[in-house]
């Protein structure tokens, strides 16, 4: 199949369309990216990569790092993780405090903010400097030493990230959080910050493709049925209360970030990233979930 041909003819077809979306204000530093970047690249398993736009600039991927921390800590913590989470679809946004409160402090599923919270708790009780290890696994999964975070963006959200401090203390009240507030959302935000391009993106969530399997390096980092519940929870989880949505139109696993980035995974066959700053009230990247519907309404390519 010629992914090149198809991406661009997409790309072509989604660029020029009205985007009514609007930028993630909420966190300064993100309010100041041009919303006019488009970027996209498709990373296949067994052949070269291939991309448009702007595929080799770097942006901040926010919640996409949320199954980037699922699959560092469930590689390690394995079947205990769902003791202190659940892997249910929210139906909620993603910072909701309700459901929070009516679950006692249980996240619905590790890719809300709730979750994600959860997950850095761990971090910090298994690793000494849990910022170190998070950043150098995400460099070994893209085989890129180069990647890092974004200063300027991380304290943007950690001065502005109010209702991320009240969940935190909503699950820390319901005694599952193990660590102090400050520290567990100081490793929240910085996941938060990493930066990378959509290439970089696509080439680090291939394994998700690959059955677990690093391609290049041969190395497991999840089992066969470890690596398929990740992407259910992408499939079911990734995109919040537009969750059905994507699902619908899309068919792939995936996992937006508000900093206009979308990651998607077809099992066996490529992992492609989208990249369009500006988000529809769901807060998804309205170009980027765009072109995904194209992307596999063209090549026919749902798992």
């Amino acid at each position: 199949m010629d992914y090149n041909k198809i991406i661009n003819s997409a790309y072509s077809t989604i660029k020029l369309i009205e985007n009514h979306g609007n930028i993630a204000t909420y966190i300064p530093e993100l309010a100041k990216v041009d919303p006019l970047k488009f970027g996209v690249f498709l990373q296949p398993i067994n052949k070269n990569g291939c991309g448009v736009g702007h595929f080799n600039e770097r942006f901040s991927i926010q919640s996409i790092s949320k199954i980037l921390l699922l699959t560092l800590v469930y590689k390690d913590v394995k079947s205990d993780l769902w003791k202190r989470m659940s892997f249910e679809p929210s139906g909620d946004a993603f910072n909701s405090l309700v459901q929070l409160e009516v679950e006692k402090g249980i996240p619905r599923n590790p890719l809300i903010n709730a979750g994600a919270i959860v997950l850095c708790d761990i971090l910090l009780d298994l690793y000494s400097n849990p910022k170190k290890v998070f950043l150098d696994f995400v460099r070994k999964l893209a085989a890129n030493n180069s990647i890092d975070y974004n200063t300027a963006i991380y304290k943007s959200e950690k001065e502005t990230g109010f209702t991320n401090y009240a969940i935190a203390y909503m699950i820390k009240s319901n005694k599952n959080l193990k660590n102090k507030v400050d520290d567990v959302l100081d490793l929240y935000f910085y996941a938060c910050a990493i930066e990378m391009t959509c290439e970089e993106l696509s080439n680090t969530c291939l394994l998700f493709a690959n059955q677990g399997v690093i391609v290049g390096s041969d190395e497991r980092i999840l089992s066969k049925s470890r690596n398929k519940r990740v992407n259910a929870i992408m499939q079911t989880c990734g995109f919040y209360d537009e969750a059905g949505q994507f699902a619908f139109k899309v068919g792939l696993p995936g996992k937006s970030g508000v900093g206009g980035g979308i990651i998607a995974i077809n099992p066996n066959k490529y992992s492609v990233a989208v990249w369009s700053p500006k988000l529809n009230i769901k807060g998804n990247s309205v170009k980027g979930m765009k072109f995904l519907e194209l992307l596999t309404n063209e090549t026919g390519s749902v798992f």
